[in-house]
């Protein structure tokens, strides 16, 4: 009687174990050591020298007009996002606790510089930082008490000034009563309760002066807050106001939509002095370009990046102008806008 083994199938169990263990464990390393090497790989990719760039966004979008001007600007100085810097976009909106909030969230990332606009923006910004360099976008940067002069100065702070001359306000009004030749009867929304700021009473001045001149009588309006646009504008329809300017406050900053929808709603045609009215649906805006202040403001970040101090950097005032038709708004109106103011117009929004 023979005795049969069996056919030859191969090494032991323990044996084929202990070669997919191993394989396993080969294979594991490869995959580790690889991961390694990519890991690295993209490290080595990462610059180590990328600038840091903060921008506070109040009232603009990331993707506004405005901010796509900055980006190109900075390109165009030879700033690559990505390659040599990095831009912290933080949007601020909402009221003076909220906007403080937000100015310390991006000071807390320690970005090497700050780019800001309004004087609601720029004050926020200064409570939270005394140290890093600030670019300001701002009306009346002397009499807001940003700074002490124009020119040469200590602190962390410089940048743009949009205020332009009280001279600005012969040509808003003028504007109007090419359009409404009829003209007699203007409100003005002002906020008393704002420091009267020597650039400020300049304006207020410069409308009561020019008005007559224009056959065209003033009634200054209070607007304080958001709550009370709406009597102020019940008021203005009483006192049969044919127009309406907007003198420019942190308040009519805040409250922009709100002026701008409830002035439309009421039939009044409105002048303001910051094109950001126009583009939520105002008639007409006349003042500074904003485009060009966004521009200015990459060139000072330029500077500052390449060493330059904030209180040797000198604030610029506005040399562009733009004046904004919302051809839109004037149809929903009802109002034909002459062809002559047309004509003037450096954009109309259709």
């Amino acid at each position: 009687m023979s005795c049969h083994a069996g056919r030859y199938s191969g090494a032991p169990m323990t044996t084929r174990m202990g070669w997919r263990a191993l394989a396993g464990g080969v294979a594991a390393c490869v995959a580790f050591l690889a991961a390694l090497c990519i890991s690295g790989a993209s490290d080595a990719q990462q610059p180590t020298n990328l600038r840091r760039i903060g921008v506070l966004l109040v009232g603009f979008p990331p993707a506004s007009k405005e901010v796509l001007e900055f980006r190109k600007a900075l390109l165009d100085a030879g700033y690559e996002e990505g390659r040599d810097v990095e831009i912290e976009w933080q949007p601020a909106e909402g009221d003076d606790h909220q906007l403080s909030e937000s100015a310390a969230a991006l000071v807390q990332r320690k970005p090497d510089v700050i780019v800001v606009s309004t004087t609601r923006g720029v004050r926020a910004v200064k409570r939270a930082t005394s140290i890093i360099p600030i670019v300001m976008i701002v009306g009346d940067p002397v009499g807001s008490g940003f700074v002490a002069n124009l020119g040469r100065r200590d602190g962390n702070v410089t940048g743009i000034s949009t205020m332009g001359t009280p001279e600005l306000w012969t040509k808003r009004l003028q504007l109007l009563k090419d359009t409404i030749p009829q003209l007699t009867r203007v409100a003005v929304v002002w906020n008393p309760a704002t420091p009267l700021t020597a650039w400020q009473a300049g304006t207020v001045e410069r409308l009561k002066a020019v008005a007559p001149t224009l056959s065209i009588q003033l009634r200054f309006v209070t607007v304080r807050a958001s709550e009370e646009i709406g009597p102020a504008l019940s008021a203005i329809h009483r006192a049969r106001a044919q127009a309406l300017c907007v003198l420019a406050s942190a308040q009519s900053d805040v409250h922009r939509k709100t002026l701008v929808r409830l002035a439309s709603k009421a039939g009044l045609p409105a002048m303001y002095g910051d094109r950001r009215f126009a583009d939520d649906g105002g008639l007409m805006s006349y003042g500074a370009d904003s485009m060009d202040h966004w521009r200015r403001a990459a060139a000072y970040v330029d500077k500052i990046l390449k060493g330059a101090k904030p209180g040797d950097l000198a604030i610029e005032q506005p040399t562009k102008f733009e004046f904004v038709v919302n051809l839109r708004t004037a149809k929903a109106m009802g109002l034909v806008m002459p062809q002559s103011v047309l004509l003037q117009a450096n954009d109309v929004i259709r």
